[in-house]
């Protein structure tokens, strides 16, 4: 092996060695250890959100939003931890004492998170792929994402801190800086590495899926890759709502410079005078819209190419665009619409162009638009602007939406994701790798975890959520009961 080999080789198997301690923690010692984690980040002074405005061009606001969102997702999951929700413990006692099964949830092994660039707090670092994955049991090994690295180590001194005071060895946390795709692989195609989690690109996250599963033992890769998260604006709600929903979807649309991954780049409505007058007050909140810039100059370049690629398909028209005067390493919003015709002619219209870009779909009537929907890949969110009215009138619309996304939203715009249990962030693919699951909320635990089962053991070798008494007094299903005792 050369040099990197050797020092990857050495990191998963520190990870490994973390992985073993947690291993013989229990649902409150891991909580304890996310608290305290938690209490870390949020000491964090100026110089995190300082350090992460020079690296990513985000707004001093949006990062100091973001840091409080990231310290609650550790506490949310904590919570969620301790109470033993996703240890999930059966145990089944036959009677007469024929057997003795127990059975619960754990880690899957050393995982390996993909830092995001477009959260450089959330889905990074200290992230909630971070946070799911330790709650679960599970070892950490974090590839800082090259876009930030200052802002990485500060986020990962930050977890180290919390180890070393909770007394947990170094493994259990560890952290890579580098911008080589070769070392990404090298974490992947280690034997010991038992998951990965990714948040990016369609192509960084395929490639790692089809490594993960080319493995001599494959391994489950859980990206989420990335949607166009089309909104369906329907006729009563368009005749009630235009101007409002105008303005909320350009909002949308631009916010955070189009780099979300549930921004709202496709609009499908109706033909017709009133989707015309959509059209043109769209048009006009996008020419007064501020722009801004972009994380970094790649993804500025990748947005310039596809928009360009865009614009220049047949059957495309720019509807409007961004005016004044845009600095030369600013995005210029983008607006082009084009005929339902054309889209099932090229179903390549519908893919994502990350940033500013939004393409609106006219279709001639109620089928047309039921063969759109036909059309979508697979989707994080979907969205109907619609009335119940107008929902009644579109049983087979509402039907097929339920198929091709993992959140469908009744009015409102998807940018704006809730930590919490019942939030579904994840979609069939590509959206995702794995629409089962999802990467926000605690529920992202139950990506890291696997079921095993003890049959007929002494309780004294047994693990705290198994054993007799219910020492952690979780909620365990005994003999088809749910019960504390």
């Amino acid at each position: 092996m050369d040099r990197n080999e050797n020092e990857i080789d050495y990191v998963v198997k520190q990870a490994e060695a973390g992985f073993q301690f947690l291993q013989q923690t229990d649902v409150i010692e891991r909580a304890e250890l996310m608290y305290a984690i938690a209490a870390e980040i949020e000491e964090l002074g100026e110089i995190l959100i300082e350090t992460a405005h020079l690296e990513t061009a985000l707004p001093l606001g949006r990062l100091q939003g973001e840091k409080a969102r990231t310290v609650n997702q550790w506490r949310r999951y904590a919570d969620a931890v301790r109470t033993g929700l996703y240890s999930e413990a059966r145990i089944d006692r036959d009677p007469n004492g024929q057997f003795d099964l127990r059975k619960y949830n754990k880690g899957l092994g050393p995982v390996v998170v993909f830092g995001a660039s477009n959260f450089p707090f959330a889905f990074s670092t200290a992230g909630g792929d971070t946070a799911s994955a330790i709650g679960a049991g599970c070892s950490v090994i974090v590839k800082a994402h090259p876009a930030h690295l200052k802002t990485s180590q500060l986020m990962a001194d930050a977890i180290d801190r919390a180890v070393s005071k909770q007394g947990v060895p170094t493994g259990v946390f560890n952290h890579v800086l580098s911008d080589s795709f070769a070392v990404g692989q090298q974490l992947v195609s280690h034997k010991q590495v038992k998951a990965v989690a990714f948040t990016g690109s369609f192509r960084g996250g395929k490639a790692l899926f089809d490594l993960g599963q080319s493995r001599p033992e494959p391994i489950p890769v859980f990206a989420e890759m990335g949607s166009v998260n089309p909104v369906f604006i329907l006729q009563d709600y368009l005749a009630n709502h235009l101007e409002a929903f105008a303005k909320q979807y350009i909002g949308s649309l631009l916010l955070g410079v189009g780099q979300f991954c549930t921004n709202p780049g496709v609009l499908v409505g109706l033909a017709g005078e009133p989707f015309d007058r959509l059209k043109l007050a769209l048009k006009s909140e996008l020419k007064s819209a501020a722009t801004g810039k972009m994380l970094h100059a790649g993804i500025l370049d990748s947005y310039n190419r596809l928009k360009g690629e865009m614009v220049q398909s047949e059957g495309i028209s720019v509807l409007g665009e961004g005016e004044g005067n845009t600095p030369h390493d600013f995005a210029r919003a983008v607006v082009v619409e084009t005929e339902a015709s054309q889209v099932l002619n090229n179903p390549n219209l519908l893919e994502e162009v990350f940033g500013p870009f939004g393409l609106i779909v006219s279709c001639n009537d109620q089928n047309e638009m039921n063969l759109v929907m036909q059309q979508l890949d697979g989707q994080i969110t979907l969205t109907f602007a619609a009335t119940a009215q107008d929902m009644h009138e579109c049983p087979a619309l509402f039907a097929m939406a339920q198929d091709k996304c993992g959140r469908l939203l009744f009015q409102g715009m998807p940018t704006g994701v809730e930590v919490q249990y019942a939030m579904q962030h994840g979609g069939p693919y590509p959206a995702t790798t794995d629409a089962r699951f999802t990467s926000v909320g605690p529920d992202a635990v139950k990506r890291f975890v696997r079921p095993f089962s003890f049959q007929n053991w002494p309780n004294e070798f047994l693990p705290k959520e198994l054993k007799d008494g219910n020492p952690l007094q979780i909620d365990r299903l005994v003999n088809q009961q749910w019960t504390k005792a």
